[in-house]
């Protein structure tokens, strides 16, 4: 008599609560998840189950509201409803699994880390599970999946997020390539800012920018913007482009950053005074005219959404002095627009005026 072969038949595993896990893992294989915008199908029992998200990129701004689409159907089309799970995530730079932002099962629904108590589940229309997040922060830009599950069948749809904004580089008051990659989100952070991501700077070289000291990103690469081609800026044969020099180590490594400030939602304005000031006295005269000394990133965003154009060289929260450029003229600088900077002069001296920043 041969072996008993025994089979043990184990049960699916079932979660009554939040979160859930629907018993898959995919890759981005073709035969895998649909990784690209639009709309993904999947067929079961002859019913195609679709889920379509914008091909469009939403652009909002800090501090406000936003509903990131997405819907879902069958085709051909189901008489009765049928009960889904629904979980929306934000990926990473490389698009993987980064950040989950909320489940939902029927009317129960559960979110997470910074998003908890910012965002819902907008179910409106028919066959709507759209997203709404409430108060937008910096980091809320980026890629959005949306993922409807029915039974063992699930299809995802993604959604682009990015929020207005400008991209600049800045270096550490001692000079060029002192920053790892913490202290380079400290830094931008401390400028009203965050560290950029690659699409961010992609689309401020498409806009212009040439930059030819090296800075970290978002995704801890480092990389530099070149709109002209130059010998001491990697040469003369290579086109123009954004320049990587790779991954970098977080403690090791030291650099530049490229920082994102958003568009503002006050009011950066050269502050009127009869003499020069000390770094001292430019902080208390913002605050006797009810305002702050503004940041590297307000005044950057100022020039960029606001065209403040100034010829003045003001003092900035960070010790350096700087003034915006819209309209290049004699005897204001460089002949392109931008924000000019006297680096970081000694804070006693009485050689520049200040830009204040009030909320609004």
């Amino acid at each position: 008599m041969g072996p008993l072969l025994l089979v043990l038949l184990y049960p699916l595993p079932c979660v009554s609560g939040l979160p859930f896990y629907n018993g898959f893992y995919y890759s981005n294989s073709p035969n895998g998840w649909n990784p690209g915008n639009g709309h993904g199908e999947g067929v079961f029992n002859g019913v195609k189950l679709v889920v379509e998200t914008t091909e469009e990129t939403l652009f909002s701004h800090r501090g406000a509201n936003v509903t990131l689409p997405c819907h879902y159907h069958y085709e051909p089309a189901l008489l009765s409803p049928r009960p889904v799970r629904v979980k929306w995530w934000k990926l990473s730079e490389n698009g993987a699994l980064e950040q989950d932002v909320l489940v939902a099962i029927g009317l129960r629904h559960r979110s997470f880390g910074d998003y908890r108590g910012r965002v819902r589940l907008r179910q409106d229309g028919e066959r709507e599970v759209s997203l709404q997040i409430r108060d937008l922060r910096l980091e809320d830009s980026g890629r959005y999946r949306c993922e409807v599950i029915d039974g063992l069948e699930d299809e995802s749809g993604l959604v682009e997020l990015e929020l207005r904004g400008v991209v600049f580089p800045y270096q550490h008051p001692w000079g060029r390539y002192q920053l790892n990659f913490l202290e380079a989100q400290r830094a931008c952070a401390e400028q009203d800012a965050v560290v950029a991501s690659f699409e961010q700077l992609f689309r401020a070289w498409e806009e212009g920018l040439d930059w030819c000291n090296a800075g970290w990103l978002q995704d801890a690469s480092v990389q530099y913007p070149i709109a002209r081609a130059r010998r001491p800026c990697g040469g003369l044969g290579l086109a123009p482009g954004v320049r990587s020099y790779g991954p970098r180590s977080h403690p090791l490594h030291r650099y530049d950053a490229f920082c994102f400030a958003p568009a503002l939602r006050g009011q950066v304005y050269y502050l009127e005074h009869p003499k020069k000031l000390t770094l001292a006295e430019a902080k208390e005269a913002c605050r006797e005219d009810g305002a702050h000394i503004a940041k590297v990133g307000q005044l950057f965003a100022a020039w960029k959404f606001r065209g403040l154009d100034r010829c003045d060289a003001g003092w900035l929260a960070d010790g350096s002095a700087r003034y915006p450029v819209v309209r290049p003229r004699p005897n204001c600088g460089p002949l392109e627009p931008g924000v000019r900077s006297f680096g970081f002069p000694d804070p006693r001296s009485r050689e520049y005026g200040v830009y204040c920043y009030r909320p609004r």
